[in-house]
């Protein structure tokens, strides 16, 4: 097992220094001028200039990317320019904030898709198996934008059901409120990853169902219900891999999400940063959002050759 751990984040390395490389060339890429926007719009073209030569954006492009990793590599990621403040404590609170909000949505992803994908597979050709199916069809398609939108009119607005935006309620910091508040969007997040795993494991389940050894468990005189626990052991592996790829889609697809209920993570952060040009906290952000997310995947597999023996070979 150490050694399959050493292997893969032997592989997670250059992915991680691939990664770095993107993030620095895209945004170069973005239109704006950072160093303008820090000297505010009455700066003179020579004070504009020395800003640019003591920040060292006048040397070669491959030397600012070395000068930024080996700073990255060492946990300073920059100043930010609209905050004033260094960008590393600031994307960090952030990252936190989204991993809150992801957390809550994983985990009623799971539990929603595993419910729709088990009944399906149960029941295929009956009502409620063909209504999970279409239901987990259904998940998949939803725009999360539209789906906001009605949540918010319907459920927030007209019942008063739920707040709109935030994590807390003004004077209030406990966890009952922050599940109240944190519900509406993380079901949002959650709508799409739930049904992805529905469908995968409605897919697996079936496979498994299928084989042999199950007819062999019936003719032992098991339960359907003992039956169904040895099944879905058996689709564990599958389960835990598709479960660790979409909880690596909410850290980094819930942009929209935390736009429209104003929650204060890191999607909210790098979008107003790209407004701003706020050059350093969008290189910062994007950049724990990748690292996390290769982590995140290596994590996964481990858990992966510990249900399976077979894998920590390869």
């Amino acid at each position: 097992m150490i050694g399959f751990l050493a292997r893969r984040l032997g592989w997670a390395l250059p992915t991680l220094l691939g990664v770095s490389v993107i993030v620095f060339a895209i945004v170069k890429l973005i239109p704006g001028d950072p160093v303008a926007t820090m000297a505010g719009p009455g700066a003179s073209p020579d004070t504009v200039a020395d800003l640019r030569s003591r920040l060292g954006l006048d040397d070669p492009v491959p030397s600012q990317y070395l000068h930024w990793l080996g700073h990255a590599l060492t946990g300073d990621l920059g100043r930010s320019i609209a905050h004033q403040q260094s960008a590393g404590p600031l994307v960090w609170d952030a990252f936190l904030n989204t991993a809150v909000l992801a957390g809550i949505a994983a985990l009623m992803a799971v539990v929603l898709g595993v419910a729709l994908g088990a009944l399906g597979a149960i029941r295929p050709r009956g009502l409620i198996g063909r209504l999970c199916s279409g239901g987990s069809v259904v998940a998949v398609s939803l725009p999360q934008f539209s789906v906001a939108i009605v949540f918010i009119a319907y459920l927030a607005l007209r019942t008063g059901w739920f707040p709109v935006t935030g994590m807390h309620a003004v004077g209030s910091d406990g966890l009952l409120d922050l599940l109240h508040h944190a519900f509406l969007p993380a079901l949002t997040a959650a709508l799409v990853p739930a049904g992805v795993i529905a469908r995968l494991f409605r897919s697996s389940l079936l496979d498994v169902l299928g084989q042999d050894f199950v007819e062999a468990l019936r003719a032992r005189g098991l339960s359907e219900r003992r039956i169904l626990l040895h099944a879905v052991h058996n689709t564990l592996p599958s389960l835990m891999t598709v479960a660790g790829l979409q909880i690596g889609y909410l850290l980094g697809g819930v942009v929209f999400v935390e736009t429209i209920f104003s929650w204060p993570g890191l999607g909210q952060l790098v979008y107003q940063s790209i407004s701003a040009r706020d050059m350093p906290v969008i290189q910062a952000g994007v950049l724990v959002s990748a690292v996390v997310l290769v982590l995140l995947n290596v994590l996964v597999d481990a858990l992966h050759a510990l249900l399976d023996p077979r894998l920590r070979t390869r």
